[in-house]
């Protein structure tokens, strides 16, 4: 596990995604990695879940630039998704400035960046973005997840 976070870790950075919490284990936080078949990472995913588990932050979704196009984001990100829904979570969150149109394919529409805050406070991007600043600059998205909770026959 510590060759593979070393590993997110550059791929997230070269991505500009925060590195939050990767160095904090925690039962909430969700981390999956793609590698191709020479062991380098192409792709990733993750989300980390309210204490309550009702909400859930999608965070660290990255796609190496040889696999973008190809649909790589969007079963990544749905990973994440049917994750968080199986475990319990009503409502997914997010923070993009620049992947709108990517999340709103997924589902996701605007919102507000408090109601984000005030939803997931215990994540490390929110804390973050609150102790730095950052906050106020964010643009937030959110979407439920009742379409994705797995159904019993």
């Amino acid at each position: 596990m510590s060759a593979d976070l070393g590993d997110l870790r550059a791929f997230l950075a070269a991505a500009d995604l925060t590195l939050a919490g990767l160095d904090a284990p925690s039962p909430r936080l969700h981390l999956w990695i793609d590698r191709d078949p020479t062991g380098m990472i192409v792709g990733s995913t993750g989300y980390e879940s309210s204490t309550d588990g009702a909400h859930a932050l999608i965070r660290s979704v990255a796609v190496a630039a040889t696999g973008r196009t190809r649909g790589a984001g969007s079963r990544l990100a749905l990973h994440a998704l049917t994750q968080a829904a199986a475990a319990g979570a009503d409502h997914a969150w997010l923070f993009s400035r620049r992947s709108g149109p990517f999340w709103q394919k997924l589902g996701f529409t605007p919102a507000d960046r408090d109601a984000l805050a005030a939803a997931l406070p215990d994540t490390h991007q929110v804390q973050l973005f609150r102790a730095s600043g950052q906050l106020a600059r964010e643009v937030a998205w959110s979407r439920p997840l009742a379409d994705l909770r797995p159904t019993t026959p």
